[in-house]
């Protein structure tokens, strides 16, 4: 029983193969726009106010966005509802258990990625979006559920127009794959 347990371990395939030069170029110029678009408005246009427009869990959007565009994890419906219902269910999370953030977090996490699963939205930054909702800052927890829109909607969409723009620049490149 055990050994048929720790098997399953040593996984079934092999790794896939390199992606060609022009690919990983496509997926550098998304990534460079994309992340520059958002933080360029957070710094320059949001700048003095109460508003934040960067969160770390883009990072991990722009390699599904720019990076994997086939990947069913990529697509606008996840990008934008996984970060959006996650948005939410952290604020919440975080204001119905707080000042148990240990609980807040796991919760919040836990609760998000079912959440995603239920709606078919499944989106892995969207567990980090609802994260910060709990752990981040002052001004991220004094955004209350305006968290939702800025920084998780409206990021998602500035990084959603860029992937429209730059992923179908390339023969090679079609995105999106669907949008339901």
């Amino acid at each position: 029983m055990l050994k048929d347990y720790f098997s399953k371990m040593r996984g079934t395939t092999k790794s896939p193969p390199r992606v060609s030069a022009a690919e990983i170029a496509w997926s550098w110029i998304g990534a460079f726009l994309g992340i520059a678009a958002v933080a360029l408005i957070n710094y320059r246009v949001l700048e003095g106010t109460d508003l934040v427009m960067i969160i770390g869990s883009f990072g991990a959007s722009a390699v599904l966005v720019y990076g994997a565009v086939k990947s069913p994890l990529a697509q606008p419906r996840n990008l934008l509802g996984g970060h959006i219902f996650s948005a939410l269910i952290g604020v919440a999370c975080f204001q119905a258990l707080n000042p148990n953030i240990w609980l807040a977090s796991s919760v919040a996490v836990a609760t998000a990625i079912a959440f995603m699963h239920a709606t078919k939205t499944l989106h892995p930054p969207g567990g980090a979006t609802a994260l910060i909702a709990v752990i981040g800052s002052e001004k991220i927890h004094a955004l209350g559920y305006v968290y939702a829109l800025i920084p998780a909607g409206d990021g998602a969409v500035v990084m959603l127009a860029v992937a429209l723009l730059v992923n179908n620049l390339s023969k090679n490149r079609k995105y999106p794959e669907f949008w339901y």
